[in-house]
């Protein structure tokens, strides 16, 4: 598709549609777990390992190991 020279140097919006994964109580769900015993077979909790565990539970249909690292970092805790 070719745009006019115009159209090519006007700046356009961006659109994002970032949508809040988890609301206050999951994200409390999240953090308890977090600082709860990790699953047997498991020295320490992992993101991943985290972000089943919110889906096992319910709280969200899928999240991402990211997602879960962005409510951890909000709430300045660590998995070291």
């Amino acid at each position: 598709m070719e745009e006019s020279l115009d159209n090519a140097l006007e700046k356009r919006q961006r659109h994002s549609l970032k949508l809040r994964r988890l609301d206050g109580e999951a994200e409390a769900h999240l953090v308890a777990t977090a600082c709860s015993n990790p699953p047997e077979g498991y020295s320490r909790w992992t993101l991943r390992l985290l972000a089943d565990q919110i889906v096992t539970l319910g709280y969200v249909e899928s999240i991402s190991h990211e997602s879960v690292r962005q409510v951890l970092k909000k709430t300045n805790l660590s998995l070291g």
